[in-house]
């Protein structure tokens, strides 16, 4: 009849303490119900010895030889102390049961602050191991967890982890190291081809047409496989976040010198340009020739992928002081697009929407590169497909002191270069 609750008791304890919360919760639930169980178990046991005891006190008997009338006094003064005996034994068998069903509440209270120490302890080296882990990135893969102490299960895993980091690490050298040297060496035969087509075309004596326009497309396809090639060292050198020419940099100032620079392509496709707001605080840290590609690049998706007499809008907002952010947002009209696949357009080579399949203009490269560049310089891209149509690109970055840009004069001549 005891372990009935026993077990009622530990599959409570299992479905309440270990299968929800933190490793560190379950191990409290685990020690308490340990010392539940090993409690109750020892109650029981001194609740048998003590009923046992007390009913071989009632049983006991004495021999006697005396006369009847002395014998029957005797037996009942025998009686009457064995029954005192019997009472004083249960009153003190009770007593030490509520005594300890007392000190074992209390214990049980005590057990959870220690079982929840314990498992502090216990775990300690686990949550160090993780808050390293998220600490480090893809750009800073050279770190190592380094854990110390005797050689067991933890240490073993730890090494595991720095040998998984050190794979990688040079797994990430060896890409960037290709799409660099990759890069460089195709830019070679691209400008003997492009050579070859002027030499071609400059000859003396009439071009005939057909030569003239495969020449034209030729020369446009290496424009294109160009550019794509430049989209690879930004994308690598980015990715690689080392950069050297860091300044304070105004962003709006960045968006509407993208903008001026395209006017002739947004012109062509009859867009209007809605400029919402132009945040002469908002202030930035990094790259200048990194974040002007990052404007260039989302005004650049804003009019490729936009219905012909569409609109863009851009917007950039100072939000806090100095530890605040500063966002650029830039929106278009277009094509409907799926909300659950827009996120996919910060990834490489991933186009969306009917403008978005062709093999036609763009690389798709173009938002990528627009998230490294924002991951380098410690922001966020956030995407989000507009109800009525197009696309809704927002950077938010960390804000800097504007002011402190009148110590560096040749910030704004680098911007406008």
């Amino acid at each position: 009849m005891t372990w009935g609750p026993l077990r009622r008791l530990a599959r409570l304890t299992a479905r309440l303490g270990l299968r929800r919360g933190t490793a560190r919760t379950r191990f409290t639930a685990l020690y308490v119900a340990l010392f539940l169980l090993s409690g109750t178990a020892l109650l029981a046991i001194a609740a048998v010895a003590a009923s046992g005891g007390s009913r071989s006190s009632r049983t006991a008997h004495v021999d006697g030889t005396d006369q009847p009338a002395t014998a029957a006094q005797a037996r009942s003064r025998i009686d009457g102390l064995e029954q005192q005996l019997a009472q004083v034994h249960d009153n003190q068998s009770r007593q030490i049961l509520i005594g300890s069903a007392i000190a074992l509440g209390v214990m049980a209270v005590i057990s959870v602050a220690l079982g929840w120490f314990v498992a502090g302890r216990v775990l300690r080296p686990l949550r160090v191991m993780t808050a390293t882990t998220r600490r480090i990135t893809a750009d800073s893969l050279h770190e190592r967890l380094a854990i110390g102490g005797p050689g067991d299960e933890v240490k073993d895993l730890a090494d595991t982890i720095d040998d998984l980091l050190g794979r990688l690490e040079a797994s990430f050298e060896a890409q960037r190291l290709f799409v660099a040297n990759a890069s460089h060496e195709l830019r070679t035969p691209l400008t003997t081809m492009r050579a070859s087509l002027d030499v071609a075309l400059a000859k003396p004596g009439p071009v005939p047409e057909t030569t003239a326009t495969l020449a034209a497309r030729m020369r446009a396809e290496l424009d294109r496989v160009d550019a794509l090639l430049e989209s690879f060292l930004v994308l690598a050198r980015t990715q690689h976040g080392e950069f050297t020419d860091s300044a304070r940099l105004a962003l709006g100032h960045l968006t509407q010198t993208a903008l001026s620079g395209r006017a002739k392509d947004i012109a062509a496709r009859a867009l209007t340009v809605r400029e919402n707001r132009i945040d002469d605080s908002a202030w930035v840290w990094g790259s200048p020739t990194l974040l002007r590609r990052m404007a260039d690049n989302m005004v650049d998706n804003a009019i490729a992928h936009n219905d012909p007499g569409g609109w863009i809008s851009v917007a950039v907002r100072a939000e806090g002081g100095e530890a605040g952010a500063v966002s650029l947002v830039v929106e278009s009209s277009g094509p409907l697009l799926d909300q659950r696949r827009v996120a996919e357009l910060a990834r490489p080579f991933r186009r969306l929407g009917a403008d978005r399949t062709g093999t036609g203009q763009g690389s798709g490269l173009g938002l990528s590169i627009v998230a490294a560049i924002a991951q380098a310089h410690h922001g966020t891209l956030d995407l989000l497909a507009r109800p009525d149509g197009g696309l809704r690109v927002t950077i938010t970055l960390p804000r800097t002191d504007g002011s402190a840009t009148a110590k560096t004069p040749d910030t704004e001549t680098s911007v406008a270069t």
